[in-house]
């Protein structure tokens, strides 16, 4: 048998490509199988190509590949679009009555399954349910039993009545049954059978497990745009965040956005945004002021291919200088990367500790490829009862007179060893104060004094020297720690890497993986670098922003190895590549 089976649905944008693939996913998963999705959508609301697709095997799963067992094609375009995938053993199912299929062949050594889609469909109750159809005769292809899709179909229709959920566990039963009595010789001589298991895995996205980071960080406010990638942060919280005391407020802008999340925080509430590369240029004018300010705020950028609006829908990390440097002066700040779904979690809550530690922005540098991929993980990685929540340094009544002058005025900003000033929410009996956008004195007054413009600026960078020197920045290790090849990489593209090292060594290739989840601060690698003779940086952007950085800290040249064409990067392709750079 297969270890693991690599299926898609191809059609158009407005064709139920996310909703079926999203039930077939779920059925997966409930099933106790492991899932690792990926979605190719075009940006606009009908037509272009657009497909998803899964791969599931009972073992974890973490990236892409080159290979497609199992294709549900739409329309002819879907099978031109994943023929680099297709294979000898490769099974596409179509409906043939379409017009669009009328003079289709199925690619030589391939298995075609001419369903009658619609038909079917309309049999069960309307044609909406063609893809369901499709779904049943993908669970006789697969020998996965159509029962496990019964739960997800309740989960998906069970809202608009047991009549339409029942017609659709129909529609499923008679793609299986066509398949059954039409092609039983066919599939007969595939060696799929789907495994089940007992296991339990939740199956969320990075969107998804951003927004649960949130909660259970104890984000009381959450202000945001609508804008692709990042929109299902927004979705995921509203309804949730209410249920713990707290509020989304859909903004009319990103600028609107960013304001009102400055506000709740500076109100005492911990508060965050999130947007893509287009929203974080605006945000810019206020992420000054929020860390001249020493506000605590979290801000996702949930990247996508740019500049300007770019493909909206596509894969790129290029936004790393703006998280970097972006802002008129010298901003303090932290800039933090996920590298897997289930990080995005961990990443969040780690985001606000530090937003409230140090009273500075955050930045979570996530990407479009993190956002949609919907991945199975065993429900104790997100353990809600572990989460700690350190405020920093909040004052109340009993300690406000250590922080006020001789007027008994309190001081938001003053001078300490650390750079992190004392904070008192307001309603603080003592702890009246303000703060604007223009330097200032202790008090927060404006001052234009050198001597006091010198003080402030040192304390503010200090506090990231602080965090360098007492928080832990290590990056995550595997592979070969004696190899002598080092590949380095940042965010989402940790799981190709992590699968290409069993391609790679099958081919006789130890690589060590270094996958760097902090990108300022960030780890020391320059013994990394020294000790390794060949180091490639491996990144979603076409001038390797990261490798920039890794070049300027270790003082020597690396290699690289970029994609830039709004695609993530696939397991066993990165694989070749690592060879092709050490060859």
């Amino acid at each position: 048998m297969h270890d693991d089976l690599n299926w898609a649905i191809g059609g158009e944008a407005g064709d139920g490509i996310a909703s079926t693939g999203k039930v077939f996913a779920q059925a997966l998963s409930r099933a106790g199988r492991h899932v690792f999705t990926s979605k190719d959508f075009a940006s606009r609301i009908r037509g272009g190509y657009t497909a998803y697709k899964v791969r599931t095997s009972v073992d974890r799963v973490q990236s892409v590949v080159d290979r497609l067992d199992v294709l549900i094609a739409l329309t002819e375009r879907t099978v031109d679009e994943n023929m680099d995938e297709l294979h000898g053993d490769s099974v596409i199912i179509y409906d043939g009555e379409r017009t669009e299929f009328s003079d289709f062949e199925v690619p030589e050594g391939m298995i075609g399954l001419d369903v009658p889609l619609k038909s079917l469909a309309e049999d069960a109750g309307g044609a909406l349910m063609r893809n369901i159809v499709a779904l049943g005769a993908v669970c006789e292809v697969a020998e996965f039993p159509i029962e496990n899709l019964d739960e997800s179909l309740q989960k998906r229709f069970g809202s608009k009545g047991e009549k339409i959920v029942e017609n659709n566990k129909e529609a499923a039963r008679l793609g299986a049954e066509y398949v059954t009595e039409n092609y039983a010789d066919a599939v007969g001589t595939l060696d799929y059978e789907l495994e089940t298991t007992d296991n339990d895995y939740v199956l969320l996205n990075g969107d998804e497990a951003i927004g649960m980071g949130a909660i259970a960080a104890g984000c009381k406010f959450y202000a945001g745009y609508p804008i692709t990638p990042a929109t299902d942060v927004m979705t995921y919280l509203t309804g949730r965040i209410e249920e713990f005391g707290g509020h989304v407020v859909q903004a009319e802008d990103e600028l609107s956005a960013i304001n009102l999340a400055l506000g709740a925080a500076r109100a005492g509430a911990r508060s965050m945004t999130a947007t893509s590369g287009p929203g974080i240029d605006l945000m810019s004018e206020t992420f000054g002021l929020v860390a001249q300010s020493e506000t605590p705020l979290v801000i996702a950028d949930v990247m996508r291919s740019g500049p300007s609006t770019g493909m909206p829908t596509k894969q790129e990390q290029g936004d790393l200088n703006m998280l970097l440097y972006g802002g008129h002066g010298e901003i303090p700040r932290f800039v933090l990367a996920p590298t897997t779904v289930a990080d995005c979690f961990h990443k969040t809550v780690e985001a606000f500790n530090l937003a409230e530690k140090y009273q500075t922005p955050v930045y979570i540098a996530a990407d479009l490829a993190m956002a949609v991929t919907e991945q199975t993980f065993a429900p104790e990685e997100f353990d809600m009862d572990a989460v700690e929540i350190d405020r920093g340094k909040v004052v109340d009544e009993t300690e406000i007179s250590a922080w006020q002058n001789e007027k008994e005025q309190f001081k938001p900003h003053a001078v300490t060893a650390d750079g992190v000033s004392p904070r008192a929410f307001p309603g603080t009996e003592g702890g009246v104060h303000m703060s604007t956008g223009l330097e200032h004195d202790e008090l927060g007054r404006r001052t234009e004094d050198e001597e006091e413009r010198i003080e402030q600026v040192d304390k503010r960078d200090q506090k990231v020297t602080t965090a360098e020197e007492t928080e832990d920045w290590s990056p995550f290790e595997y592979g070969d720690e004696d190899a002598d090849t080092l590949v380095i990489s940042w965010g989402s593209n940790e799981g190709a890497l992590v699968e290409a090292l069993d391609f790679l060594e099958e081919d006789g290739v130890d690589v060590r993986v270094l996958s760097v989840p902090y990108i300022f601060p960030r780890p020391d690698l320059s013994e990394d670098v020294a000790d390794a003779e060949t180091t490639v940086v491996v990144e979603c952007n076409a001038t390797g922003q990261f490798a920039d950085v890794i070049e300027s800290d270790v003082l020597e040249r690396v290699d690289r190895i970029n994609k830039y064409n709004g695609v993530r990067f696939k397991a066993d392709e990165l694989a070749d590549d690592i060879k092709e750079v050490i060859a």
